[in-house]
């Protein structure tokens, strides 16, 4: 088996390049840059806080958008905090959700320590053990090819991991403001009713 680990920014965009109307629910931290960095749109939802929340969100999401692919980028760190909505997610099993875990190995946020996944913990057999549909992991520019569309295409609940470089990329910063992400996405998915 390689040692290759992906670029975290370019896996990103890789992923987000045929999203199409895809929601994209963004965990605190590196997912939340990356996806902005990949571009910003209203169909994004920048989960700034709420560590562990983020798969949940999407879960939520996709039951009440069903006809919508959601797309929930997540740290190791924070699945390892929302193990249980694996379990969750599984037994609902939402055919239009998907969650792309950018696994580094650390816990970036709060001081680079080693997370649980730089010790042997595998989220991808973690998520297959729950019931997860469909399950891929990627460390390579060419496994990354091959499977990004599933998050678009494939029978859910979909569950991706992607082995990425823990350096550092600069800060895309998007909006921070709670009450303005949330109208904006409920602006997106229901237009003007959504402020009646």
């Amino acid at each position: 088996m390689t040692t290759m680990i992906l670029n975290r920014r370019e896996a990103t965009a890789v992923m987000l390049q045929t999203r199409g109307d895809a929601l994209v629910v963004a965990s605190l931290g590196n997912p939340t840059y990356d996806v902005a960095a990949a571009g910003d749109s209203p169909a994004n939802f920048y989960l700034w806080g709420a560590m562990g929340g983020a798969a949940m969100m999407g879960l939520g999401l996709a039951l009440a958008q069903p006809s919508r692919r959601v797309v929930v980028f997540v740290g190791d760190g924070e699945m390892l905090m929302g193990l249980g909505s694996l379990a969750t997610i599984a037994c609902e099993k939402p055919a239009n959700l998907a969650i792309v875990a950018l696994d580094n190995e650390h816990y970036a946020e709060t001081g680079m320590q080693r997370s649980h996944t730089g010790r042997g913990i595998d989220l991808a057999a973690l998520a297959k053990a729950a019931g997860f549909a469909t399950v891929a992991s990627a460390r390579t520019p060419e496994e990354l090819a091959a499977l990004r569309h599933l998050p678009y295409e494939a029978a859910g609940p979909v569950f991706i991991n992607l082995k990425v470089s823990a350096a550092p990329e600069a800060a895309s910063l998007p909006a921070r403001d709670g009450p303005y992400l949330r109208s904006r996405i409920r602006e997106h998915l229901l237009g003007a009713q959504a402020h009646a």
